[in-house]
C-alpha cells in the first residue's frame, strides 16, 4: 500500500472478534470521559475533553453525545459545555446503599466524633492520590473540615504512612509522582523520610503529625484492613494542635478503637458497628 493511510480496522471487514475490540475500546473511552470531568471538576466542550484526553475529536464527540442522552453527562450552557449528569449520582446513592465500607463507616465517625468532639474521616487512595470520602464535622465552635472528594498529594498526608504499608519500598517511590513530594510550602520532603515513616507506621498499627498543609492541626490515622489483611481505607481524626498534644492518648485510643471495630465489622456485620456507636 504505498502512498495511503492504511487503517486495518475500516479497510478490512468487520468480523466479530474486531466488532467486539472495538466496542470494547468505545466503552473504556466512554468511562475515560467521565473519569476526565470527574477530576476536572467543571464542565467542558467536547472538543476540550478531546485535547485535554489526547483521543480523537469525532470518537469523543460521538461518545458525548451518547452518554448525554443516556443522562449520564448534563450539558451546562449554550456553548455545548457538558458535565455529570443526574444519573450518576442516582448510581452513587445505589452503590452506597450496598457497599459495606462506606454504611458502616457513619456511625464509626459519629463515634469518634461524640467521644472527642474533633473532625472524624474516612478516607482511601484515589488512584495516585490521598481523597477524603466521607467526613462527620466536629461539634466544638471552632470547626476544621474538608473537601470531601479532593484529590491531595500522598506525602502530605498521615493516612498515606499506612494506605501504603502493603508495597515494597520501590513500590512507593514508583507509585507517587516526584512532584507530590513537593510540600505546601514549597520544600521538598526526603523520600527515606517518608519511607521511614510508613514502616514506623506499619509497626506501630497508627500515626499522626503535624499537618503538613497548614499550621493549626494535628492529624491522626488508624488502618482499616481488608480480608487480605491490606489496609484499604483509614480513619482520621483532625484536631488544633493543643487539643491534640492534651488530649493525644484519648484521641488515639478512641480512633484505633474505631477503626478496629470497623475492620471486625466488614469481616462479621453491620452488628460490630452498632454496638461501637453505642
Amino acid at each position: 500500500m504505498c502512498g495511503a493511510e492504511f487503517d486495518r480496522e475500516t479497510v478490512l471487514p468487520q468480523t466479530p472478534a474486531t466488532t467486539t475490540k472495538s466496542r470494547a475500546r468505545g466503552l473504556e473511552r466512554a468511562f475515560a470521559i467521565i473519569h476526565y470531568l470527574h477530576l476536572g471538576k467543571e464542565p467542558k466542550r467536547p472538543i476540550e475533553i478531546a485535547v485535554g484526553m489526547a483521543a480523537p475529536k469525532s470518537s469523543v464527540y460521538e461518545l458525548v453525545g451518547i452518554l448525554t442522552s443516556l443522562g449520564v453527562l448534563e450539558r451546562t450552557d449554550t456553548e455545548g459545555r457538558v458535565f455529570l449528569g443526574r444519573k450518576l449520582h442516582h448510581w452513587g446513592l445505589s452503590y452506597i446503599e450496598n457497599f459495606d465500607l462506606t454504611r458502616l463507616a457513619q456511625p464509626m465517625l459519629e463515634f469518634i466524633t461524640a467521644e472527642t468532639r474533633e473532625t472524624s474521616q474516612l478516607c482511601m487512595i484515589d488512584g495516585d492520590k490521598y481523597t477524603v470520602v466521607m467526613m462527620n464535622e466536629g461539634s466544638r465552635q471552632f470547626r476544621i473540615s474538608a473537601d470531601v472528594g479532593q484529590r491531595t498529594p500522598l506525602p502530605w498526608t498521615a493516612s498515606s504512612r499506612l494506605l501504603l504499608t502493603h508495597l515494597s519500598d520501590a513500590e512507593i517511590l514508583d507509585f507517587i509522582p516526584d512532584e507530590d513530594f513537593i510540600l505546601p510550602d514549597g520544600s521538598t520532603l526526603d523520600t527515606q523520610d517518608f519511607i521511614r515513616s510508613i514502616r514506623t507506621a506499619q509497626r506501630d498499627g497508627f500515626f499522626s503529625f503535624d499537618s503538613l498543609a497548614d499550621t493549626y492541626t494535628h492529624c491522626f490515622a488508624a488502618p482499616v484492613y481488608d480480608g487480605s489483611g491490606q489496609c484499604m481505607s483509614t480513619l482520621c481524626l483532625i484536631a488544633p494542635k493543643q487539643d491534640a498534644t492534651s488530649n493525644f492518648q484519648m484521641y488515639r485510643d478512641v480512633l484505633t478503637r474505631a477503626a478496629s471495630d470497623l475492620t471486625n465489622a466488614l469481616k462479621s456485620g453491620p452488628e460490630q458497628s452498632i454496638q461501637a456507636a453505642e
